[in-house]
């Protein structure tokens, strides 16, 4: 597959998720001079999301989002793995926040599942899948990972969903500390990132 063509020409990109703050870190990771959509703006519903792993449903989410906007869309898929929980909530990391998705009602539940077991302190990780995908039905999927561990109590009110109780390795702030431009020096997301620039050729 060979998009390299269609992704510098592209002066529209749709940014398959309604989440703000991932809406904001996936269009500061991106070039200034393209104009970014979210799905509200054609008025789309989110699609099923029945993938067993990050990269499918990043995948469902992409094709989908190119499909009906007929632009190039890049979607995410994201959460976050936690060891003394046998890596859950992972690829349901949304789903724990509720219908609302309120991520109190998330770190709430973690640490009552931690604390049930004496881990409050438990080894952790975020996981991105980014899925790009073209007007022709064609996609490629990224993914990065940082490695962490579980922080209580929460702290920070940047970043969101997990970051106030997220401690990335080697560092003594919570992802919910960081001001994005820290954050994004060393996320998953910014991970992923880089090997779209990398295989693309993107810059």
């Amino acid at each position: 597959m060979n998009n390299l063509k269609t992704l510098k020409k592209t002066k529209k990109i749709l940014i398959a998720t309604n989440n703000k703050g991932k809406f904001k870190e996936i269009k500061a990771l991106l070039p200034k001079n393209i104009k970014y959509f979210s799905p509200k703006y054609f008025d789309m519903k989110e699609p099923i999301e029945n993938g067993k792993t990050f990269q499918e449903n990043a995948k469902i989410k992409s094709l989908y989002g190119s499909r009906k906007s007929k632009l190039v869309c890049i979607s995410d898929d994201s959460g976050i793995e936690i060891s003394a929980l046998n890596n859950r909530p992972g690829i349901f990391s949304a789903r724990w926040a509720g219908k609302t998705k309120n991520f109190d009602i998330a770190i709430k539940k973690v640490f009552k599942k931690l604390k049930k077991i004496n881990k409050l302190n438990s080894k952790a990780k975020f996981v991105c899948c980014l899925s790009i995908a073209f007007p022709d039905g064609k996609s490629k999927e990224f993914v990065g990972k940082i490695n962490g561990r579980i922080s209580f109590p929460a702290k920070g009110k940047k970043g969101f969903g997990y970051d106030p109780i997220f401690l990335p390795a080697k560092h003594k702030k919570t992802f919910g500390q960081l001001s994005l431009k820290n954050k994004q020096r060393l996320s998953h997301r910014y991970k992923a990132f880089s090997k779209i620039k990398k295989y693309f050729k993107f810059s």
